[in-house]
């Protein structure tokens, strides 16, 4: 390799930099005695190509390591050697046998060698290590792309695995491009077609694989090792910068079809895990900084994510690495949001004690740059700390995991759920009180990634993760699923026509609730985890998107898709504000039971109606839900207008295609009583 010209460099920005005739890099380490830049001319190379060694006098800053390197630029791989005390009683872990990440690479390569097991013990891991790749994000044509900035009222979000949802050989894409940002982008027209207005991605940044039991593959991504750069493992190419541009090309597809990008962040923990982790970046850099530290033994790592670790978010240098990372992902990379996992985590200071004002989380919510990016918050951690309807902001969105709980019980039929379903149906009021807080900023869901698809939850009264390698003590043991009376899949038509039927009042009750709906990928066609509820290890036919089912579930397909594009096409459910009861003069709800205006709160009531009016659009709705075991006989509500009838729209206990009826072939109603069947969902429509 040429030896290139070496100027002292600059302490900002972070990173690596690329200028006309060279690159600028800079990486943060307080207690480090000496720094290391090496630098590869291949990423399989067993040793760096030069090693550069940093003078603290020319090339440090304060706590900033800086060097200027001529001649190099954009795909130049890298990384540093950090020497230190390795003193884990008083933080330190500096190991100089270790090549470490810097913490804002925004491309990574030598995933194909990588080895956890060779960063985590002693010795020099080079040829097993990740690197570095230095990224020029200038020169990438966006063609003009803009974010979509769609707002949260008329958002249906899709919850989907970049790798699951097309690496199935059935996905109809190419064999090099299935389970990449490639295959995705092939897939746009389903997505589109359903009517979803964004996806969720979990996990894209860089993670490690191999943070899991031997012979299992960490599947779901929450292992992050680098903030700043894609996972290499979902691109379709294999050159050091290809990443970085398929990333940029599919969040680009996605917006030419009107479709925003967010992304699932881990800033809770890192890959890095306890005291026994590999040190991959951040521990070899500055240990006692990134991570809370136990208060009576810092040689071990207090463990508020549940993964080993926490990251300290509120610390002085990596708040603002957070707030930067941020900014990348938007500026850079043009995404539209960010979900924050174990959000809670954020909440807490360097000590791990819940704080008040949180500077980290206020940055976040008051930032410019971010200041038209969706942030939605996963408001709880693994310590015990809740903070669904209290999270820190005046922007945050929450998941509302009440709603979830509180719909699945009521559609199995367990008592005392009819009250809590209707703060559920309307925005969830009692757990958001704030008077100027928006109805959609509660983001409603009945299942996720973490828990049981909505198929399992109707065919499985157990959790069934065996495969895990745990003994099934993984995962969670309440998740107020019903079998329907045999356990796992059956050939039994009853038992099959009822699960059919209770994912279509889950997912009716989903859509035509007040707050911003999201829906787990393939539930829209019954995909099964077959029972597992843990599945973060799964890289396999388990997790992934079987492609026939769209055809073998089509009629749930289309029930979905047209429940959908109804109530994009409704006032009613674009509302921002909390609806009103009935007499105020705006947007309202009137509740019944079986009797008009007569709703039954009491705890053996598994029964609601209520009737939908929209004063400005006209719009008139009514909805039953019969979560009895048994057919009922609800009275109706007359026609505001003179000349309206009631027409049926939904009855769940039909079976396709009339079980969703289009208005224009809709089936009037003579009667002024409607007879539910069991467990059934009903909606009405004034014409």
């Amino acid at each position: 390799m040429k030896s290139p010209d070496i100027l002292p460099g600059k302490s900002f920005p972070l990173g690596a930099t690329v200028f006309p005739n060279g690159v600028n890099f800079s990486i943060f380490s307080k207690s480090c005695s000496a720094m290391e830049l090496l630098l590869f001319d291949d990423p399989l190379e067993k040793k760096p190509a030069r090693v550069i060694r940093l003078d603290p006098k020319k090339n440090k800053t304060a706590n900033y390591w800086h060097i200027f390197v001529e001649g190099i630029k954009a795909g130049q791989i890298y990384g540093y050697r950090a020497y230190g005390p390795f003193a884990p009683e008083n933080g330190h872990r500096f190991d100089g046998t270790k090549v470490l990440l810097d913490p804002y690479a925004r491309a990574i390569v030598g995933d194909e060698h990588y080895s956890r097991e060779a960063a985590s013990h002693p010795g020099d891991n080079c040829p097993q290590a990740l690197k570095g790749v230095v990224v020029d994000t200038s020169t990438y044509d966006w063609e003009g792309d803009k974010p979509l900035k769609i707002p949260y009222s008329q958002s249906i979000i899709y919850e989907l695995h970049v790798g699951g949802f097309t690496r199935n050989p059935n996905s109809g894409v190419s064999p090099g491009k299935r389970g990449t940002y490639a295959g995705l982008i092939e897939k746009i027209p389903y997505l589109q077609d359903l009517g979803v207005t964004a996806v969720e991605l979990l996990p894209i940044h860089q993670f490690d694989v191999q943070d899991v039991k031997p012979g299992l593959k960490n599947y779901w991504g929450y292992s992050t090792i680098a903030f700043f750069a894609p996972h290499r493992g979902y691109s379709s190419r294999r050159d050091p910068l290809g990443p970085v541009d398929e990333f940029r090309d599919m969040v680009k597809a996605f917006h030419q079809a009107g479709i925003e990008v967010i992304l699932d962040v881990v800033f809770n923990h890192t890959a890095e895990g306890n005291h026994n982790g590999p040190t991959l970046s951040f521990r070899g850099l500055e240990n006692q900084l990134y991570y809370i530290l136990e208060q009576d033994n810092k040689a071990y790592y207090s463990n508020y994510s549940g993964c080993g670790n926490t990251v300290k978010a509120n610390h002085q240098v990596v708040g603002p690495m957070i707030i930067d990372c941020l900014h990348y992902w938007v500026s850079e990379m043009h995404v539209d949001g960010f979900r924050f996992d174990l959000a809670s985590v954020m909440s807490r200071d360097s000590s791990g004690f819940p704080i008040k004002d949180p500077p980290t989380l206020w940055l976040i919510d008051t930032d410019p740059v971010l200041a038209g990016a969706k942030l939605i918050a996963e408001a709880w951690d693994a310590g015990g700390l809740y903070q669904v309807g209290s999270f820190v902001g005046d922007r945050f969105t929450e998941w509302n995991g009440q709603f979830r709980d509180d719909v699945r019980r009521f559609v199995k039929s367990d008592p005392a759920m009819v009250t809590k379903l209707a703060a559920r149906l309307m925005g969830s009021p009692d757990i958001y009180p704030q008077p100027d807080r928006e109805a959609n900023r509660s983001i409603n869901f009945i299942t996720c990634h973490d828990g049981f698809t909505v198929n399992d939850l109707v065919s499985y009264n157990e959790k069934h993760n065996e495969a895990n390698l745990e003994d099934s003590r993984d995962g969670a043991n309440d998740n107020y699923s019903w079998n329907c009376e045999e356990e796992g899949k059956t050939n039994n038509r009853e038992i099959e026509a009822l699960r059919q039927k209770q994912i279509k009042n889950l997912l009716t009750i989903l859509l035509v609730s007040q707050g911003t709906p999201m829906l787990l990928m393939g539930d829209e066609v019954r995909r099964t985890q077959e029972g597992n509820n843990n599945a973060y290890c799964q890289d396999n036919e388990l997790n992934w998107f079987d492609w026939s089912l769209v055809e073998k579930n089509a009629g749930l397909l289309r029930f979905t898709k047209s429940l959908i594009h109804f109530i994009q096409h409704k006032a009613i459910f674009q509302e921002e504000s909390f609806l009103a009861t009935y007499p105020q003069k705006q947007p309202y709800v009137i509740w019944h039971g079986v009797r008009l205006g007569q709703p039954d709160w009491s705890d053996d009531s598994h029964t609601l109606a209520f009737t939908l009016h929209h004063p400005k659009s006209g719009e008139h709705l009514h909805i039953i839900l019969n979560a009895y075991w048994e057919a009922l006989t609800f009275e109706l509500p007359p026609p505001i207008y003179p000349s309206e009838h009631w027409y049926r729209l939904v009855d769940t206990s039909l079976s396709s295609p009339d079980d969703f009826c289009e208005a224009k072939t809709a089936p009037k109603i003579e009667e002024y009583t409607y007879k539910v069947e069991p467990r059934s969902t009903v909606i009405l429509m004034g014409m």
